[in-house]
């Protein structure tokens, strides 16, 4: 099963990663502007109206310079040297609105690009861009109360360290000291840790606007690494479960529920994730069916009523993907779930890839369908 996902996965990746229609694209109107993400009075990479990205890179001795977009970087878009040293190239096309990862070759070597903010993702310290979503209202920075995310450092003993985790609270928290919250534990993808749901995925900033909308009940989220990355791609199928299940259930658990007001039981505790992170959700929700309560994957494969035969009934099954991965594959999953008698919702998140505007769109869905 997991070798199947895995495959699908990747197909997916390859097909929404940074790969342009070769019909005749629209005039590139020059209305570009900095990039978001730009690092403070870097101008480049610029970004315009139509979703197309122009980059500039300073490298006078170079003989070659290419910016890969996604996932492992596979295409490219070859940059023009000038008289002044200067490399400039826009894309061959628009890109999916949200966020990407990307990095130049420069005479076969890898670098950032110096204009650019940097994302932990496939497995380094990648620039980072942004193209700018017609909806990106509901992950906006506004003038509402804010959570917190804070880091935390907890025992392992079976991996003899202390482990790190990012730890959501919503506005009120400190102050409302009888209070106890729900828990989802949100797992990133292969090649990412735990910045990445609130780096790459604003997770905190999804909440703080669901919540000041009066759209969702506040919960914790607890976020770690999910020892995906010690797995090189290609070899996923070698991935054991055991000892991130261990951390997870044994002793990530245990501690927030002693150092967090946490409402310590199944009904109030769901996982999630997306991609890996997925798989991750999709194997421990199913060894370990007495701990969770609600189950989240997202564009991390499905479940069907078969495997989940004689398990404790999860409360909610969500099924998510972007429209240009597997969406009939996601509906039809939840649909036979459904008909099996759970409580199963798919959502597909249209026109984007196995990338984080789907899953920015997907924890939007999510979250207000938990813990009611």
């Amino acid at each position: 099963m997991m070798i199947r996902i895995l495959t699908l996965l990747l197909a997916a990746t390859l097909a929404g990663t940074n790969c342009f229609s070769q019909a005749t694209q629209p005039a590139v109107a020059e209305d570009f502007k900095p990039s978001t993400l730009n690092q403070p009075g870097q101008e480049y990479p610029q970004v315009n109206s139509q979703g197309y990205a122009r980059f500039r890179i300073k490298a006078p001795k170079a003989d070659s310079v290419r910016v890969s977009l996604g996932l492992g970087g596979r295409g490219g878009t070859r940059l023009t040297k000038g008289d002044d040293g200067f490399w400039t190239g826009t894309t061959e096309g628009p890109l999916d609105e949200g966020f990407h990862y990307y990095h130049l070759t420069v005479d076969g070597g890898t670098f950032n690009d110096p204009g650019a903010l940097n994302y932990y993702g496939s497995v380094r310290w990648e620039s980072g861009i942004e193209i700018p979503a017609h909806d990106q209202d509901f992950y906006a920075l506004k003038d509402v109360p804010h959570g917190n995310v804070q880091q935390i450092l907890f025992p392992s003993k079976s991996t003899s360290t202390s482990r790190r985790a990012f730890v959501y609270t919503p506005p009120g928290y400190e102050k409302e000291k009888s209070k106890k919250y729900p828990v989802l534990y949100l797992q990133h993808g292969w090649g990412e840790d735990e910045t990445a749901w609130s780096n790459q995925g604003h997770a905190n900033l999804i909440m703080d606007n669901l919540l000041a909308d009066g759209k969702i009940k506040p919960f914790i989220i607890v976020m770690t690494y999910g020892m995906t990355n010690e797995v090189k791609w290609g070899r996923m199928k070698d991935f054991s479960i055991v000892p991130f299940q261990t951390v997870l259930v044994d002793e990530l658990i245990p501690y927030v529920d002693a150092n967090f007001r946490t409402v310590a039981n199944k009904d109030n505790r769901a996982m999630a994730g997306l991609s890996m992170g997925g798989m991750e959700t999709h194997t421990i929700t199913l060894n370990k069916p007495d701990v969770f309560g609600a189950y989240a994957l997202l564009s991390g494969g499905v479940y069907n009523p078969e495997e989940l035969k004689d398990k404790s009934k999860a409360k909610l099954i969500f099924l998510s993907c972007g429209s240009k991965e597997n969406p009939d594959r996601v509906k039809k999953a939840a649909a036979d779930l459904k008909a099996a008698g759970y409580n199963a919702v798919s959502f597909v998140s249209e026109k984007t890839a196995h990338e984080f505007l789907t899953w920015r769109r997907s924890l939007h869905e999510l979250a207000p369908l938990l813990f009611k």
